[in-house]
């Protein structure tokens, strides 16, 4: 059993076609496919099933390329985990992160964070939680960058910061005239929300208790899919929305004049930075989290010493 026999399986499952994944390989396509099938004579395995188009793994053959990943992933991680003992910061990071943080998080540590190490190559995707975590596990990511907990045995959660929930409502909203403002008090039928499957949608639903209720909406059924735009729907719509604190940093003067407060203890989400238990690479870990708490506002870190209600995810 050779790393290439794995890469080429891991490959082959990944494209889920011989000639696609020899060719990302480099290789013929009868390289891969006698490698592959050596590989399965030695386990006593069918990895794959060759029969259905596209090539599909068994069931153990999933079980095999799971432990392939995971092999492969320690494999690559060993060159840069020992540069590291060594005080260098090298290799790849492949970052997840969630939609609603991406565009508020992101411009405030990702230039610092890589011009201060200019050999690490850095790959950044957005994803919903979901995904992120399955990829945590599949070795497919090395950081995800989410809100939590996540209550996952198999990762290991490093807390980042609080950040906290504002109602964002036009004027013609009829709120309560007072600074702070309970979650009963907005209007359920006027609430506009973003897609199925981001977790700040979950987190909404548990903050205005929606679960519970039998909201009778109106013909117009909308969901967003970024903060930006349910903002923007606010502003030419009306209505309501629920915004995170580091998104009303990116708000217009004019539209900051629509936040407001909600009363004690606040409503937030727990930002941080989430990983695989066996994810090696610790100092790098430390040294992300470092450099994004640097950047982070002072609101944002005032939060740690405030009464608020983390809203978890179920």
């Amino acid at each position: 059993m050779t790393i290439t026999q794995l890469e080429y399986t891991v490959a082959l499952d990944t494209y889920r076609h011989f000639a696609k994944a020899a060719e990302k390989c480099f290789v013929t396509q009868p390289t891969l496919s006698m490698m592959i099938q050596k590989l399965e004579e030695e386990l006593g395995v069918k990895i794959f099933d060759r029969t259905k188009q596209p090539i599909t793994p068994t069931k153990n053959g999933e079980a095999i390329i799971l432990r392939a990943r995971q092999i492969l992933a320690e494999a690559n991680h060993l060159k840069a985990f020992a540069a590291e003992l060594k005080g260098e910061i090298t290799g790849e990071l492949h970052i997840g992160i969630i939609p609603t943080l991406a565009s508020s998080l992101l411009p405030l540590f990702i230039r610092s964070f890589t011009a201060r190490y200019p050999h690490l190559k850095i790959f950044v995707k957005e994803m919903i939680t979901d995904e992120i975590i399955i990829k945590l596990k599949t070795n497919e990511l090395d950081i995800g960058l989410l809100a939590t907990p996540l209550n996952d045995a198999l990762l290991l959660e490093t807390h980042l910061f609080f950040e906290e929930f504002f109602v964002y409502a036009t004027k013609s909203e009829k709120l309560p005239q007072k600074k702070y403002l309970l979650p009963k008090e907005i209007n359920l039928n006027h609430l506009w929300l973003l897609e199925e499957g981001h977790c700040l949608r979950n987190q909404i639903f548990n903050l205005c208790e929606l679960k519970k209720k039998n909201v009778a909406t109106e013909n117009l059924h909308y969901e967003a899919g970024s903060i930006e735009t349910l903002v923007n729907l606010v502003d030419k719509h009306h209505g309501i929305t629920i915004v995170p604190k580091l998104a009303v940093q990116n708000l217009k003067p004019a539209q900051k004049k629509n936040i407001r407060e909600f009363a004690n203890p606040k409503p937030v989400r727990e930002i941080s930075i989430v990983t695989s238990v066996n994810f090696p690479r610790k100092k790098l870990v430390e040294n992300l989290k470092e450099e994004i708490v640097g950047k982070l506002p002072a609101e944002a870190l005032a939060m740690q010493n405030v009464k608020v209600t983390a809203l978890n995810l179920a």
